[in-house]
């Protein structure tokens, strides 16, 4: 049974730091990412790594947010610094299973920069 855990949100302050960390177990994954959704807007791709380390991000996090994963472990991270009310959403960790196009989603957890 494929589970994806995820920890590290709360409340941060406009400028402020937050590290999500999400614990995958049950298989092993070709891609792994973070997606986010807030109130009243479709659920949008935050950033994404491949197992050999390939990453991809969205425009407006990119030289702020830095996506890592460690394949021994099972986990990816998103590192996100320089913080946004913007980045205020619902942050989901995604992962596809190897080999199939099948994708698995955390509970996600919540973000919220405000001052």
């Amino acid at each position: 049974q494929v589970q994806l855990v995820e920890s590290g949100g709360g409340l941060v302050q406009p400028g402020g730091s937050l590290r999500l960390s999400c614990a995958a177990s049950g298989s092993i994954f070709s891609i792994m990412g973070w997606y986010r959704q807030a109130p009243g807007k479709q659920r949008e791709l935050v950033a994404t790594v491949t197992r050999g380390g390939n990453t991809n991000y969205l425009d407006s996090v990119k030289g702020r947010f830095t996506i890592s994963r460690d394949n021994a472990k099972n986990t990816v991270n998103l590192t996100m610094n320089s913080l946004k009310p913007e980045d205020t959403a619902v942050y989901y960790c995604n992962a596809v299973r190897v080999g199939t196009p099948r994708a698995y989603w955390g509970q996600g957890t919540q973000v919220t920069v405000s001052s």
